[in-house]
């Protein structure tokens, strides 16, 4: 049930991220960096959100500590997500081939 949430509603804000880096004339590489790290992002954060309290709580630490933990693991991750998504999608060759291949717009 917590993967179909995380798909659905890290698909739909992934989308409106796209969108917004479209109209704001956003390059399409640097649209579709930012749009799959934020893609990554929500899906872990979903998934360690449901998942995190369950581990505290079978290693016997009260599942309330989960919110916090939550959120300096998610504020690390996020960065390094997008870093390492940037990092491949705009810096390496795999990326730049991938660019050139589903880019419609020079």
């Amino acid at each position: 049930r917590e993967f179909k949430m995380a798909m659905a509603l890290s698909s739909l804000l992934t989308l409106t991220g796209f969108v917004r880096a479209t109209a704001f004339s956003t390059p399409f590489a640097e649209a579709i960096a930012v749009t799959t790290a934020l893609f990554l992002i929500v899906f872990s954060s979903i998934c360690l959100g449901a998942v995190l309290p369950l581990g505290l709580k079978r290693i016997g630490v009260d599942p309330a500590h989960s919110s916090t933990s939550i959120q300096v693991i998610m504020d690390i991750l996020g960065v390094m997500l997008a870093v390492g998504v940037s990092s491949l999608l705009l810096d390496s060759p795999l990326g730049s081939f991938l660019i050139s291949k589903f880019s419609w717009v020079s």
